[in-house]
Order: structure tokens, then C-alpha cells, then sequence
């Protein structure tokens, strides 16, 4: 029995504690109470910052029914962080009771993603624990022990309503503007009419029995004080007529017997802790605390989806983005150190992350700022690293026929301050090979280049590469390259601008790119290292100039003459 004050009114009521199950935890307990009035009754927990005296020990709970969203990886992500930060547990919990629906494929692909990102779990699928099994298909057992239970304490009844009476019950509800709560006679019938009803073998639910007033609330991490009126709840189900535990009870009593300490999940989540809070009170179950994270939302502020684009891990990974970016982004979606900065590793993350700093409003996916993001990531790798990794990918490509040596790493060394996504480094390397020269001489943008007399520069290009001198340069490299730049400068009287531009439409086909430099050597060692596929599309410097001879600079745009005036009026 416990005593519980009301003003100046004192009641007694029972609160169960033979029924608190071997695992409770006195140390884990949130500071709960519960009140009774005449009128009113109010449920309140308050949710601490840390079990006193016990272990931090946090959750991830997906459903196997299709890919790991963006947002479930972030929750993930910061149930991971507040672990290590906290020197506590991260536990792996597959929740499959949905059998339609639920795959093993699913849950292994979930499983991948997880491990891609670095997330690895202290407990759960493939780990193992002292609190398993981890998936809710397998702990049935436990959630009829605790049904029983409930049932036995008159927390909760049987419920032989038919789907045609309980539909008739929510018409009514909307017909009247009430809220849908079950109205049927269940929880108030005799043994006797109960007894009639399973003799006859009528199917029957397990439904909750809710206080009729009164108001639960629940101090969040996140969001501070949140509280919600119990007359708009209804009895609720528990267990359903072929045997299977619904979402809420399960959640509950897997939380509570694995001894969950903190429940950090998305704010959609946040009405689902009135059913669970009263769960954990009717079974003695210590509160964990509680943290909503906000949704992740579109540029459009709708909730980010697969109109949007890509939104699963998978397609991330797909699309060549690396696991540590996705780390770092995704803990940027709601979180901050309170400095500007913005690029951290998940071991700085762990160093840095406070629950304190979570933002309770809606987090902007925004996925420019992802890939610039994940071009930050990739060129911070260790040189070598880069280099395989690009090279793996021009091989697996089709463009070249090996992946390592030194076209490999001239390439990348050039190519990489372009490149934000793995997957880019295919189009870098096939735009730096080709030569689309004919269609960049006849763009508007290449117009006040061609009618600076562009075919002089292109005679005396073919001339220093007929010599053998542009040859020569480029075999001796930057050095050499620089050198003779220089000394066609002069011969030419050009510089700057007027100098490198031509240059670099007649030998790379193209007005912008790479270090012009960087680029024209590497095309030249492109035509003599034998890394390069026949299929890759390449454009040799011989057969450049071979085109570069046989262009009609006649039919291209002249430089138009001034109209003359008449005399004596002003042009």
C-alpha cells in the first residue's frame, strides 16, 4: 500500500508492488508520482537527466518494413552519441510484430546501414546480451506473463466487442464530436457475462483500463513539460484477439524488463508515451526519461519523404556519399555544439553531444549542403585512401583499365576539389578526356574568345606541337609546361586571360575546368601511359590538332565591323 497526499485529503490506493518484476531497479526510477482527487487525477513524470545510481542504457528500435529512413538513422545516431557520451549501453531491438509486413531482408539491409554508418550496438541481433532475446517476435512469451498479470490485478479486462460494434462506437463519436474512445460495456460487466462470453468461445481483446479525469504529464529532455488529458484516451488494447501484443505494450515491457534508462525517439512517438506511461505505472515499472527529437523536414518544410528525392541510407550510400558525412550531417539536423563549426568526426561527436542542445523544432534536410558536406569528407582522407577509392571507381567504370599508378594519382590530385560524391569522379574524368571543341566554338559564351582572333593562336599552336617543342614541355612536366606558356606568350604578345583562355578552348575543347596546367599534362599522359579503355571516349592530343587543322574559322562569328556614318553626323 502506498500513501499518497491530496491537499489536505488523504486517500490510500493500491500501487501494485507485488507485481514490480526482479528486474526493477530502485536507483532507475523517474521521479513519478500519482495524485487522486475528488475530481481530478493527475499522473506526472518528471524526467531526470541520468538514473541516480544506475547505468545509461539507451534503445533503437526499428521496424523491418522497408529501408532505414534518414530520420530513423539520426535517432539512431543520437541514442548512439548519448551512450558513448555517457559511457553507457546502445541496444539493438528489432520490433516486428507487424508479421505482414516485417521481413528478414529488411531487417538485414537495416542491419548493414547500421554498421555502414559506425553505429555498432552493445546488445542486440548478431551481439547477443543479458536482456534478449532482441527481437519482439521472439518474446511472446513475456508479454503474455505480463498480461496475465494485469488482467489478474484488474488493470486490464477481457473485451468480446465485434469489429461492427466498436465501428458503430466511433460513428457515434463523430457524429456527436467526441473524442473515439471505447464506450462499450466490457469494463464494467459481471463475471457471470464474462464467463457466458468465453464458454461460448466469443473472441476477446485485453483493454487498459484508463481513470475516466484527470491529466498525465511528462517532463521531456527536448521539449520541457508536455501533458495530455486522460478523458480523450479511452481504454485502450493491449493484447489483440489472435493472441498478439499491440505496439504500445510491447514497447513498454521490452523497455522496462532491458532496463532502459533513456528513451530518445521522434517526436510522431510523443502520443504514444500517455498509453506507455500508464502501462509502467500499473506494472511498477520504473519511468525511463524521455526525449522527442524533432521531425526531419523538407526544403518545403512538409515532412521529408520520397517525393523529395532520396531519403534511405541505402540511396545515400548508393549515390556515393560516405558513411562519416551522413554521420556528421545528420547529427547537424537538430543538434550544435554552440559554435560555428560544422565539421566533426563521430569521435568528436561523441566528445561534444549533450541532449541539452537538442533542437525541439523541425530540422531542414537540405541536400546542397549534404553534398557540399560529404566533398569536405572525401577530400579530408588520407591521400592514398582518396586515390584507391577514386581508382576503384574509374576501373569498376569502364574508364580505365587499372586503378592505381600514376595517372591514377595525377587525376585525382587534379580532379578532387570538383568532386563531392565518389560517383562524381566518373563524369570528372570523362569530361577532363573528352574534347568537345566544335560545340564550345559555336556557344554565345565562346564568342568574344573566337573573335579575338582565336584561329592565330590555333596556327601557332599546331606549329609549336608539329615542332615537337609543346611535346617536349609537357614531358618535362610543370616546370616545363610554365616555361614554354611563357615564351608562346611573348611570341604571340599575349598574357593573362588573353593568353590562357585560347589556350585552353584549343587544346581542352573547353572554357572552364581544372588548372588549365594540371590538365593539358594529364591529357598528354592520358595518350602514353596505357591506363586509359578504348571505351572511355578519349580524345588523344594528336587527334586534337588533327581536328584543330580542320576547323572552318571562316563560318564561325567574325568580329563585326562598325557601321560607317554619314559625314558630318556623329556614329
Amino acid at each position: 500500500m502506498a500513501s499518497l497526499a491530496m491537499g489536505s485529503t488523504w486517500v490510500r490506493i493500491m500501487v501494485l508492488t507485488e507485481l514490480r518484476p526482479p528486474l526493477f531497479l530502485p536507483g532507475l526510477a523517474s521521479k513519478t508520482s500519482l495524485s487522486i482527487r475528488r475530481r481530478n487525477l493527475s499522473v506526472s513524470a518528471s524526467a531526470v537527466t541520468g538514473p541516480s545510481g544506475g547505468e545509461v542504457r539507451v534503445r533503437f528500435a526499428p521496424s523491418p518494413t522497408g529501408n532505414l529512413h534518414v530520420g530513423g538513422a539520426r535517432t539512431a545516431l543520437f541514442n548512439y552519441l548519448f551512450a558513448r557520451s555517457q559511457g553507457g549501453k546502445f541496444v539493438l531491438r528489432i520490433e516486428d510484430t507487424d508479421l505482414e509486413r516485417s521481413t528478414r531482408k529488411s531487417e538485414e539491409a537495416m542491419l548493414n546501414d547500421l554498421s555502414w554508418l559506425g553505429l555498432d550496438w552493445d546488445e542486440g541481433p548478431g551481439v547477443g546480451g543479458e536482456y534478449g532475446p532482441y527481437r519482439q517476435s521472439e518474446r511472446n512469451s513475456m508479454y503474455k506473463e505480463y498480461a496475465a498479470k494485469l488482467l489478474e490485478s484488474g488493470t486490464v479486462y477481457r473485451c468480446f466487442c465485434s469489429n461492427e460494434e466498436l465501428e458503430q462506437m466511433k460513428e457515434t463519436a463523430k457524429r456527436l464530436q467526441l473524442p473515439p474512445v471505447y464506450t462499450g460495456k466490457w469494463g464494467t460487466a459481471s463475471d457471470k457475462e464474462v464467463q457466458e462470453e468465453l464458454a461460448k468461445g466469443t473472441p476477446y481483446t485485453y483493454r487498459f483500463r484508463v481513470p475516466k479525469d484527470g491529466i498525465l504529464k511528462i517532463t521531456d529532455l527536448i521539449r520541457g513539460e508536455v501533458s495530455w488529458n486522460l478523458d480523450t484516451l479511452g481504454d485502450f488494447v493491449i493484447m489483440r484477439s489472435n493472441g498478439q501484443p499491440v505496439y504500445n505494450f510491447c514497447v513498454t515491457v521490452d523497455d522496462a524488463t532491458m532496463r532502459i534508462s533513456h528513451v530518445i525517439r521522434a517526436e510522431e512517438h510523443l502520443p504514444n508515451t500517455l498509453r506507455q506511461a500508464l502501462i509502467y505505472k500499473a506494472l511498477g515499472f520504473p519511468m525511463p526519461s524521455f526525449a522527442h527529437v524533432s521531425l526531419i523536414l523538407a526544403p518545403d518544410r512538409s515532412k521529408l519523404s520520397k517525393r523529395h528525392g532520396a531519403t534511405s541510407v541505402g540511396q545515400f550510400r548508393e549515390m556515393g556519399y560516405l558513411p562519416q558525412a551522413m554521420v556528421n550531417y545528420l547529427a547537424l539536423l537538430g543538434w550544435g555544439d554552440g559554435t560555428e563549426n560544422e565539421f566533426f568526426t563521430i569521435d568528436q561527436l561523441v566528445e561534444k553531444f549533450s541532449i541539452n542542445r537538442v533542437n525541439k523544432s523541425g530540422a531542414i534536410f537540405d541536400g546542397t549542403k549534404f553534398r557540399w558536406m560529404n566533398g569536405q569528407h572525401l577530400r579530408a582522407l588520407p591521400p592514398e585512401e582518396l586515390i584507391s577509392i577514386f581508382g576503384d571507381r574509374w576501373k569498376s567504370t569502364g574508364i580505365l583499365l587499372e586503378s592505381d599508378g600514376a595517372f591514377v594519382k595525377g587525376a585525382t590530385e587534379l580532379l578532387k576539389d570538383a568532386i563531392d560524391l565518389v560517383s562524381d569522379a566518373e563524369k570528372a574524368l570523362q569530361n577532363l578526356l573528352s574534347y568537345p571543341l566544335h560545340s564550345t566554338l559555336v556557344s554565345d559564351e565562346c564568342k568574344p574568345v573566337v573573335q579575338d582572333k582565336l584561329s592565330e593562336v590555333a596556327a601557332s599552336l599546331i606549329s609549336a606541337y608539329e615542332s615537337g617543342e609543346l611535346n617536349q614541355a609537357l614531358e618535362e612536366g610543370h616546370a616545363g609546361w610554365q616555361k614554354w606558356v611563357k615564351s608562346f606568350g611573348k611570341s604571340s604578345k599575349r598574357k593573362g586571360k588573353s593568353l590562357f583562355m585560347p589556350i585552353r578552348v584549343l587544346l581542352t575543347g573547353k572554357l572552364h575546368g581544372p588548372d588549365m596546367g594540371g590538365s593539358i599534362i594529364l591529357i598528354h599522359k592520358a595518350g602514353t601511359c596505357g591506363a586509359i579503355s578504348p571505351q572511355a571516349g578519349f580524345i588523344t592530343l594528336d587527334e586534337r590538332f588533327k581536328m584543330l587543322k580542320e576547323v572552318d574559322w571562316e563560318s564561325l562569328p567574325q568580329v563585326e565591323e562598325p557601321l560607317q556614318s554619314p559625314a558630318g553626323v556623329p556614329s
